[in-house]
């Protein structure tokens, strides 16, 4: 499945969360951007997700991902500047929000540096003392150099996502952030399991691909 269908999924399922729980402006950015990076970090373990073919409300979707991580940028370099504030949730919101424009290449440049944003991301963890943010740099870390549709697909790494989802939305106090997050990971999977290809969700314990029964 191509991967701005998952990014419109992702957006929409964020943006419910966000109708739900709260109106509030930084609230919602948050809802909306774990959720869209959620549907697409699965796929960080494969070559360019979104096709040159995309609509253009994926295209329209795409492009606001990248501004809201250039004005999130830009915002934590003005409290740091300005009033030496260091907000670290819009840090990492932004952060997240570049992975769009990271996913849609491929090859080993692409996943240096999507590992770089990773270990970056572990490093920051640990002088924070924030062990979710490094869990999530791990992840992002590896996950570019794993098999296409192998670990990245399971249940394991869903599980594994949102519990660091979990730490995030305790840090942070956004009621139903690691939910918001959670599904917008599961939404990838089951997307690509109603594709001919289909996903093992149970690997390694077993290669059984879950798929519709196409003939």
């Amino acid at each position: 499945m191509k991967g701005s269908t998952h990014l419109a999924i992702g957006c929409a399922i964020g943006a419910a969360a966000a109708g739900y729980h709260s109106f509030e402006l930084t609230d919602s950015v948050f809802y909306i951007t774990s959720a869209a990076v959620s549907s697409l970090v699965p796929d960080l373990d494969g070559p360019s997700m979104l096709s040159s073919r995309i609509s253009k409300v994926s295209k329209a979707l795409y492009r606001s991902m990248i501004t809201l991580a250039v004005l999130l940028s830009l915002l934590v370099a003005f409290l740091y500047l300005k009033y030496h504030l260091v907000r670290v949730e819009l840090f990492v919101a932004a952060l997240f929000s570049l992975f769009p424009a990271l996913i849609v290449k491929e090859g080993f440049i692409r996943n240096a540096l999507v590992s770089l944003i990773g270990i970056g991301l572990s490093c920051a963890g640990f002088t924070w003392g924030m062990l979710w943010v490094s869990g999530f740099g791990l992840f992002i870390a590896i996950a570019p150099w794993l098999k296409h549709r192998g670990l990245t697909h399971t249940v394991w790494a869903l599980w594994i996502w949102y519990l660091l989802s979990r730490g995030m939305e305790m840090q942070l106090g956004v009621e139903g952030l690691a939910l918001t997050a959670g599904a917008g990971y599961a939404s990838h999977l089951l997307a690509d399991t109603l594709t001919a290809s289909g996903v093992k969700w149970l690997y390694p314990l077993t290669k059984f691909t879950f798929k519709l029964p196409f003939r």
